[in-house]
């Protein structure tokens, strides 16, 4: 059962507010702007960003909670802030080039970290959705721990990804390495975040109660996830030699979408 804390706000924007994928906006304003000649403006915006969510959080959600992940938002783009404006121009070349990785093994350092001192960064927001009085639950803790390591997962491979881009294939712009692993990375851990919650809360009933609906079966998941095959395989034909793997995307995608839609 959903709680108000005293003084909070309810609505989209409260709930909206209350979603960890927010307090993951100012990475993605970072990632989508950092480039040559554009990491101070990059940091800045992403620090802008981190900070005018906090503000907003505890303006709308006033009893709302302090988050770890905010916190890091905050602590780790004003670092680069402060670096960016005392680095040389080799150490901002440097870090233009491998901003991407430094920002997901960041990202997995917070996940993983947070996992390692007892408190999952998700459950900070899950509390406030929820009943205190399953705040301890096992099944609650559990979730959460599970939908941290998912992300710290995904910030994993999409390091890797970038990575191999960069220091194997010296192309940054790769549409495999660069965008394709990444962005399938994160979309995963995305509906992971939606859909897992879900499974645990009717398997709860069901072992409370013994009737209830089914957990939601594993074609929630991967539905979203086959349907990027079809913007993918398009992507690949348009910016990668392989046509013949743009056009068995776009089959297997499409094939598999209306397999996976039937099922869920």
């Amino acid at each position: 059962m959903r709680t108000e804390a005293k003084g909070t706000a309810s609505g989209p924007v409260s709930g909206f507010l209350e979603n960890p994928i927010v307090g993951m906006a100012p990475w993605i304003v970072f990632s989508l702007l950092v480039g040559p000649g554009r990491f101070e403006l990059s940091v800045g915006l992403a620090l802008a960003t981190a900070v005018a969510l906090i503000a907003a959080s505890h303006l709308i959600n006033r009893g709302s909670s302090w988050k770890l992940l905010e916190l890091a938002d905050v602590v780790f783009f004003a670092s680069m802030a402060v670096v960016g404006a005392l680095a040389s121009e080799g150490t901002l070349r440097w870090l233009e080039t491998y901003a991407g990785e430094v920002s997901n093994i960041a990202l997995a350092v917070i996940a993983f970290g947070s996992m390692a001192v007892g408190m999952p960064f998700t459950i900070q927001y899950a509390r406030e959705q929820v009943d205190p009085s399953h705040w301890h639950a096992p099944g609650f803790v559990r979730a959460n721990y599970v939908i941290t390591g998912v992300w710290g997962a995904a910030f994993v491979v999409a390091a890797l990804a970038g990575a191999y881009g960069d220091l194997v294939l010296h192309n940054p712009n790769n549409i495999w390495t660069g965008w394709i692993i990444q962005i399938l990375a994160i979309v995963a851990a995305l509906k992971f975040t939606v859909w897992y919650p879900e499974v645990v809360r009717a398997r709860a009933v069901r072992e409370a109660t013994g009737e209830g609906p089914e957990p939601p079966g594993p074609a929630g998941l991967l539905l979203p996830l086959a349907g990027l095959l079809v913007p993918i395989g398009i992507a690949v034909l348009i910016f990668d030699d392989m046509w013949w793997l743009g056009v068995a995307l776009i089959v297997v995608g499409s094939l598999l979408t209306k397999r996976l839609s039937s099922e869920s």
